[in-house]
C-alpha cells in the first residue's frame, strides 16, 4: 500500500493576506503529484532534472519551507542536541561551546542550549526534563565537576534518557566523558619550570571543589615527589580562578618562603594576578621567579612579560563530544550497544613563553 506524504506547511501571501502553503500547493503550481515534490524536498529517488527544476521553482516562489517539527515527529528525531552549560562569558566555557557548535553544524544538528547560573548547581533533573521535553536526540552536559553537583546522577535512571556525554569531570562506570588532561598539562607545566633549574616552586590552585583544580594540584604534586622537591603546606594556596585570587596567593607564598623562586598558577587570570604583585614587589619576572599559568587565554602572550601557559585545546573537546555524542545516538537507532564506557582525555599542550624562561 502506498501511502500518501503528509502535508507540511509554511506560509506565503494571497491578496495582501497570509495563505497555509502546503505540498499540494507547491504540487499543483509545478504540474507534478504531491509524492514528486517529498521526494524532491527529501532528496529521494531519481527525479528528471527538468522535474526538479519545476519543482523548485515552484517552492522559491511560494515560499515554501518544510515543517521540521512535523518531519522530526514522522521519523522519530529532531537531529537537535541539548547542551547544558554555564559562565558563557568567561573564556574556557565559551570556547567549549563554540567546538560544539561547529561539529554539530557539520553534523546536521542544531541546539538547544540550557544555561544553569551557577556550576555547582546538583540539581540537574528539572534541566533534564526541559530537553526531554523538547525532544532532543542527545545531551551534552558541559557544566564542569563542582562539588556534589553530580548527585542528580544517581537518582536518575540514565538508561531511560537520549543519550548523555559529560565534559569536564573525573571517570565513572557507565558514563561518556570527554575532558581535558588537566593532570597531564599541569605535569608538564611543573616540569618545564624544574627543566628551567627552578627547586622551590608554589602552586595557586583553582577552589579544590572542582575536580580540574584538584587534578592540576594533583599533576604539580606528582612531578615534585617525582623529583624528590618538598611539598609542604605552604608553597600552596587555593584561590577562586580570579586575577585577586592571584594577587593574594604570590603574596601568601611569599610571606612564607620568601626564597620561592617559581610559581605554577592554576589558570592565566591567577597567573595575571601574580605578576601584578612581583611587579608591585619588585620582583622581577623570570629572573627571580618563574610563572606559568593553565588556559592559554588570548591575552595571555601580551602579559609582561608574554606569559608561558598550558592550553587546553577547547575547541577540540567540544567537537570529540559531539562526536562521540553522535556515535552513540547511531549505535541507539541501530540497536547496537554502545560501549558501557567512554573515557577521552584531550592532552593539553605546553606554550612556552619568556615568563618562565631563565636567561
Amino acid at each position: 500500500m502506498v501511502t500518501e506524504p503528509k502535508q507540511e506547511k509554511s506560509f506565503h501571501k494571497v491578496n495582501g493576506s497570509f495563505h497555509t502553503t502546503t505540498l499540494k500547493d507547491v504540487a499543483q503550481l509545478a504540474g507534478v503529484s504531491t509524492k514528486t515534490v517529498s521526494r524532491v524536498v527529501n532528496n529521494q529517488g531519481e527525479i528528471r532534472i527538468e522535474t526538479r527544476e519545476r519543482v523548485q521553482v515552484a517552492i522559491d516562489q511560494l515560499g515554501y519551507r518544510p515543517n521540521i517539527l512535523a518531519r522530526s515527529l514522522i521519523h522519530q528525531r529532531t537531529n537537535t542536541l541539548g547542551v547544558v552549560t554555564w559562565g558563557i562569558d568567561y573564556f574556557g566555557p565559551s570556547s567549549t561551546v563554540v567546538g560544539i557548535e561547529q561539529q554539530a553544524h557539520q553534523l546536521g544538528y542544531s541546539l538547544f542550549l540550557s544555561l544553569m547560573d551557577r556550576p555547582d548547581d546538583g540539581d540537574g533533573e528539572p534541566v533534564l526534563d526541559t530537553l526531554i521535553a523538547h525532544r532532543v536526540d542527545g545531551i551534552l552536559w558541559a557544566v564542569p565537576e563542582v562539588g556534589n553537583n553530580r548527585a542528580w546522577l544517581e537518582s536518575s535512571h540514565l538508561e531511560q534518557l537520549p543519550p548523555i556525554v559529560f565534559l569536564s569531570m573525573g571517570p565513572r562506570p557507565g558514563l561518556a566523558i570527554v575532558a581535558v588532561d588537566n593532570f597531564s598539562g599541569a605535569k608538564q607545566a611543573t616540569q618545564h619550570l624544574i627543566d628551567q633549574g627552578r627547586r622551590k616552586i608554589g602552586i595557586i590552585t583553582g577552589p579544590l571543589t572542582w575536580w580540574e583544580a584538584r587534578e592540576r594540584y594533583a599533576g604539580w604534586k606528582a612531578v615534585m615527589k617525582q623529583s624528590e622537591l618538598e611539598t609542604p603546606s605552604y608553597l600552596v594556596v587555593e584561590g577562586d580562578w580570579t586575577a585577586d585570587a592571584g594577587e593574594r596567593g604570590l603574596q601568601k607564598l611569599l610571606d612564607h618562603e620568601p626564597g620561592i623562586d617559581a610559581v605554577f598558577a592554576s589558570s592565566d587570570q591567577i597567573a595575571l594576578g601574580a605578576l601584578s604583585t612581583a611587579h608591585r614587589l619588585k620582583r622581577q619576572i623570570p629572573q627571580d621567579l618563574a610563572l606559568v599559568g593553565f588556559d592559554n587565554i588570548p591575552e595571555s602572550a601580551c602579559f609582561w612579560p608574554p606569559l608561558t601557559t598550558v592550553y587546553q585545546q577547547l575547541i577540540d573537546v567540544g567537537r570529540i563530544a559531539v562526536q562521540t555524542l553522535h556515535a552513540m545516538i547511531e549505535a541507539n537507532r541501530q540497536s547496537r550497544t554502545p560501549n558501557e564506557a567512554i573515557l577521552k582525555l584531550v592532552k593539553p599542550e605546553l606554550i612556552v613563553r619568556a615568563s618562565s624562561l631563565r636567561a
